[in-house]
């Protein structure tokens, strides 16, 4: 089992997202003739409807994903931060307290 896994580009997806679109072509059929995994041009399109406003109520376009990593990422370097004084608050108490 392979346990690297490949990076297409940007351009690659595009041009086999249109490709589903143009052509009426099933995705695995596009997904045989390029070269790439089904499931991986799936996720592809799937994301590409939803980036459309084509998706499901609630599902994420890029941007919003992106935005929530970044938002994520930002909560837990914050929730770090405060934890620092929390700490020091702590520790000095038990400190005044003997």
């Amino acid at each position: 089992m392979n346990n690297h896994s490949k990076r297409y580009t940007e351009e690659l997806k595009r041009d086999a997202i249109a490709l589903v679109d143009a052509t009426g072509r099933t995705v695995t059929e596009v997904a045989r003739d390029l070269g790439v995994s089904p499931e991986s041009l799936r996720g592809w399109y799937k994301q590409a409807r939803i980036d459309r406003g084509e998706g499901r109520p609630g599902e994420l376009a890029s941007e919003e994903r992106e935005e929530l990593k970044r938002l994520r990422k930002l909560n837990a370097e914050q929730a770090k931060t405060i934890g620092v004084p929390r700490k020091a608050a702590v520790f000095f108490a038990k400190e005044s307290d003997r």
